[in-house]
């Protein structure tokens, strides 16, 4: 019986270990960069309590990235909860070539306010240190950024997350009207032979 119990514990332990390989393999597949970590005091009766808050933004580098935020009485707790958040608010978006984003694009988030260009090849990431932790992470190789609002970290990753949001890629585009991909790229090229022969 004991060794029945001794067996069943052991195949237990290797399920476990099971598991936390597999949640460990997900975990690496994410790249995160620490936007920027605050002190913050609480006053209480006998002086101040010191804590941190952190914001954190993760990526797979091939197209899906989110951002989190954590408070916690350590730096290494309130990294590790702003992590977590992050992991549970994660964006897909699609990226021209893998590299790029197909359109210019503005985004907003209270005085934050940001506006994303494609690039082409070879231009790399040029953008402020908020949005460079967002594109790294995201995967983008090429793109041209600029913050125009607050320079506040958490108004800025959230502005460039809601001008992400708000990308269309050909595909979603030509689903919407009923067409075929080839079709709606076939104009543009038109419409910009059409522009250069004006």
């Amino acid at each position: 019986m004991a060794a029945e119990r001794e067996q069943r514990g052991g195949r237990d332990q290797r399920g476990g270990g099971r598991e936390r390989k597999e949640r460990e393999e997900r975990d690496s597949e994410f790249v995160d960069k620490l936007v920027h970590i605050n002190r913050v005091a609480k006053v209480v009766k006998g002086g101040k309590r010191f804590g941190f808050a952190a914001l954190v933004v993760i990526g797979d580098q091939k197209g899906r990235a989110g951002f989190g935020h954590g408070k916690a009485r350590e730096v290494p707790e309130a990294i590790r909860k702003a992590t977590e958040s992050a992991k549970r608010n994660l964006t897909r978006v699609s990226l021209r070539e893998g590299r790029t984003l197909h359109h210019d694009i503005a985004g907003r988030h209270g005085a934050g306010r940001v506006y994303l260009r494609a690039a082409p090849a070879g231009t790399g990431i040029i953008a402020g240190g908020p949005m460079r932790a967002v594109f790294e992470t995201l995967g983008v190789q090429d793109v041209v950024a600029k913050s125009i609002g607050s320079s506040n970290p958490y108004n800025m990753v959230r502005a460039t997350f809601d001008a992400l949001k708000h990308q269309d890629s050909p595909r979603s585009v030509a689903a919407r009207r009923n067409i075929k991909v080839s079709t709606l790229q076939g104009r543009r090229v038109g419409g910009d032979a059409e522009a250069a022969a004006d």
